[in-house]
């Protein structure tokens, strides 16, 4: 499966027109299923499909930790759109209600507006603890680099990344998609899986900070989220529940910080 291909266009500019060819990037429907049974399917840039699964279940509350995961993988061979996970025996038991559910709404992706009330999207999720302090200059230049981490969107001009970084401000990793949302779930599966998610201290995305990717986080143990575009409403009063830093870029490339302000530091000079 392709991340892009190649289509023509008609490009008309100064009164003129010509057909030329443009890179566009790929979106594909991402069939998940839990336990055997359909869960959840969205829509996604083919490619990381086990990273983005796991990333998944950890938002959606699936999971904790990745040893819960009995398996995961793809229904048949690599060229598929369905990634199966099976879950361990105390896991299965403990998640029984989430998995029994009719009509479910994936709690995490695009479409939460499907739910009733807000409240039901919280899933278990605990306030954060104080114990990380970043110079806010260092978080910035992270955040006024995330366009190092698309390639895609340089060849198509539409895609979305999210990256991780440590409390040294070293990028833990970088995915690309063409929802924020899977971007941030295939990031945080890659740490996840490799067991190295507790290393995070803060995210970068090239979108707007909207709930559901403030409840990844949260779910993901990650106090920091930084964006491009300004956060929602709803995502604010949920940082702000949830102890959490929120802050996106100001119009002369600083940063506004809507809630948590206090994790972020003016270095001495």
């Amino acid at each position: 499966m392709n991340a892009d291909s190649t289509y023509p266009a008609i490009m008309r500019e100064n009164n003129g027109s010509k057909q030329v060819n443009r890179e566009l990037i790929g979106e594909e429907p991402l069939s998940i299923r839990i336990q055997g049974n359909p869960y959840s399917v969205v829509l996604r840039t083919p490619g990381e499909e086990i990273a983005h699964v796991a990333g998944f279940c950890l938002g959606e509350g699936i999971v904790d930790r990745p040893e819960e995961i009995a398996t995961i993988g793809f229904c048949d061979g690599s060229d598929t759109n369905v990634v199966t996970v099976t879950l361990n025996d105390a896991r299965k038991e403990r998640i029984s209600d989430l998995l029994d559910r009719r009509g479910y709404i994936s709690q995490t992706s695009c479409g939460i507006c499907g739910k009733e009330l807000v409240e039901e999207l919280r899933l278990d999720l605990q306030p954060m603890a104080d114990t990380v302090r970043l110079e806010t200059e260092k978080v910035l230049q992270c955040l006024l680099s995330i366009g190092d981490h698309q390639p895609l969107r340089r060849r198509t001009h539409a895609s979305h990344a999210s990256a991780i970084y440590d409390e040294k401000y070293r990028l833990l990793t970088a995915a690309e998609d063409v929802g924020r949302h899977n971007a941030l779930d295939k990031a945080v599966g890659r740490l996840f899986l490799d067991r190295k998610l507790n290393q995070s201290a803060f995210l970068c995305l090239s979108s707007r900070i909207s709930y559901e990717l403030v409840q990844k986080a949260a779910r993901a143990r990650i106090p920091i989220l930084l964006a491009v575009s300004r956060p929602t409403t709803l995502s604010v009063q949920l940082a702000q529940q949830l102890n959490m830093t929120l802050g996106c870029l100001s119009e002369n490339d600083g940063l506004y910080v809507f809630c948590g302000e206090k994790r972020l530091i003016t270095a001495s000079r």
